[in-house]
């Protein structure tokens, strides 16, 4: 009998409404260190780590970074983004996706890549504390997103296999991600990629938000 599904889920843009918010803190970092970048290719780096995100910055304005600027960016987002915390909710089903989980006995943790103050500001908003609930951040991995670590060690925390995992996110980092570990990935369009380069990147079914993969939840989950 194959083993019940586990659920690996991304947090900003899967659960909630949050990415454009983390486009703005960017874009506010990188305004105030002189660093010229259009609002739109800050989207299409959102979900990766901050570091893999700063290095292909470097790369497309041909600026290099120091490790102090890097530092330094990475605490002004951290600011900016905190004063955006009033504008962050849940996405439609997000709340009643984790709760349906809980209840039907499926194990769940959320992996993301940013760090614990940015994440809290989301779980807020999710009516979760971190201390109550299976949860990996940056800062307990080598590397962050598109490499499978926070999804590996997500797994290894609720004690499941990672190829009877789900990884649900909203960016192709979270499927690339899912597919070098070899999980399977569900694709959300909600954090404003679409359903062609998310399958691309490896999601073997997309949804529109967390209330239409509940809607969907036996399409995906294997129940023991």
């Amino acid at each position: 009998m194959r083993p019940k599904t586990s659920f690996l889920f991304d947090l900003d843009g899967t659960l909630t409404d949050s990415v454009y918010q983390n486009v703005t803190a960017w874009k506010e970092a990188l305004d105030s260190e002189n660093i010229p970048l259009a609002m739109w290719r800050i989207h299409r780096k959102i979900g990766m780590s901050g570091g893999l995100m700063l290095t292909m910055l470097s790369r497309e304005t041909g600026m290099k970074i120091s490790e102090a600027q890097a530092k330094r960016l990475s605490e002004k987002h951290a600011e900016a983004y905190e004063r955006t915390q009033g504008q962050i909710i849940a996405l439609p089903g997000a709340v009643e996706l984790l709760q349906t989980l809980t209840k039907e006995g499926f194990e769940w943790c959320i992996a993301t890549s940013g760090e614990m103050d940015t994440a809290k500001i989301n779980l807020k908003a999710l009516d979760l504390k971190p201390d109550q609930i299976n949860l990996v951040t940056r800062t307990d991995v080598t590397h962050g997103k598109p490499d499978p670590d926070l999804f590996l060690t997500a797994a290894e925390k609720i004690g499941a296999k990672i190829e009877d995992c789900l990884v649900i996110g909203d960016a192709i980092w979270d499927m690339l991600a899912a597919r070098r570990c070899k999980a399977t990935g569900i694709g959300l369009l909600s954090g404003g990629y679409d359903t062609s380069e998310l399958e691309r990147a490896g999601a073997l079914r997309v949804y529109e938000d967390p209330l239409a993969l509940l809607e969907h939840l036996d399409e995906v989950a294997t129940r023991s």
